[in-house]
């Protein structure tokens, strides 16, 4: 299967006089550069791609420098999903156990549920640039990720919503395409409209396989939502803050003792940022260079 969409970004738009919000994005090129860097088994890039979507749509929903971070602590062999986004469309993610992978379910689809796990919480933290961060938890119900989003913006955000998330791997573990749309209903909406929206949502195809086929974004709002208005656009792509320096302080923040010990044992350091998966090597003199700024 080949699919021949662009590159990957995102749409927001509104419908029925305003009172629905709606986002879609495609993130083959995100989740395909995570798999990458982690080297994820299928069901595993499933569940960290379908988090990593979620958490690309949440971040559009920010403004300015604020970014979220969602966590899924899940009871599955998956152990948990972390993932990073903010509002100029930056993602990172990635798994505890990315070398995960299950027969497939019923429905001969990927076993993301049995990876997750259907017992534990999803929590999000979003920093807004207050002195506190907010902090929502929810419990997962599904462990499918795309129902627990729904769930978390009802419970949390008191937003009514359909997330539908999805990630096609191909025979050679890479990733054919990934994306997803989250629609908000609004205050205003009539019960009729209520239900054509929902009857719209039960009606639609996978998202991924629409995506596949080749299907723009608008097209597949549209599909949902015929009055749908694009607002506005977002390119997405996967960063990562980290640095050298920013791993500096977490080998100082293992204090004096320890840093000792590793000079004294190990001569040198390969620090790995969780998210990317890039090495940091640190030699003696540099350690000690640090172990000197942890004195002081």
């Amino acid at each position: 299967m080949e699919n021949n969409n662009k590159h990957d970004r995102l749409i927001r738009g509104t419908a029925m006089n305003g009172k629905v919000r709606a986002f879609a994005v495609q993130t083959t090129e995100l989740v395909e550069e995570l798999r990458r860097r982690h080297d994820t088994f299928p069901t595993a890039t499933a569940a960290m791609g379908r988090t990593v979507t979620t958490a690309a749509i949440m971040g559009a929903m920010l403004k300015g420098d604020e970014k979220l971070t969602i966590q899924v602590n899940g009871d599955g062999p998956i152990g948990q999903i972390v993932a990073d986004a903010n509002a100029k469309g930056e993602v990172r993610g990635y798994v505890s156990n990315p070398h995960v992978h299950l027969p497939s379910n019923r429905f001969g689809k990927l076993d993301v549920a049995g990876a997750v796990g259907t017992e534990g919480f999803i929590n999000i933290t979003k920093d807004l640039g207050l002195k506190d961060p907010y902090r929502g938890s929810i419990p997962i119900i599904s462990g499918e990720l795309g129902e627990d989003f729904t769930y978390y913006f009802a419970q949390s955000e008191q937003t009514p919503s359909a997330v539908g998330v999805g990630v096609l791997v191909d025979t050679d573990n890479s990733v054919i395409v990934s994306g997803g749309f989250i629609i908000q209903l609004l205050p205003g909406l009539t019960d009729p409209e209520i239900t054509e929206i929902e009857n719209a949502i039960g009606a639609l195809p996978p998202v991924t396989t629409l995506l596949n086929e080749g299907l723009e974004l608008e097209e597949l709002l549209r599909s949902l939502l015929p009055d749908v208005q694009v607002m506005g656009e977002l390119d997405i792509r996967f960063r990562c803050s980290c640095s050298r320096e920013r791993l500096e302080q977490t080998l100082i923040s293992l204090g004096q003792s320890e840093l000792g010990q590793l000079i004294e044992e190990e001569g040198q350091a390969e620090v790995v940022c969780q998210f990317c998966n890039e090495a940091y090597d640190f030699n003696k003199e540099q350690l000690e260079a640090i172990l000197e700024q942890a004195k002081n």
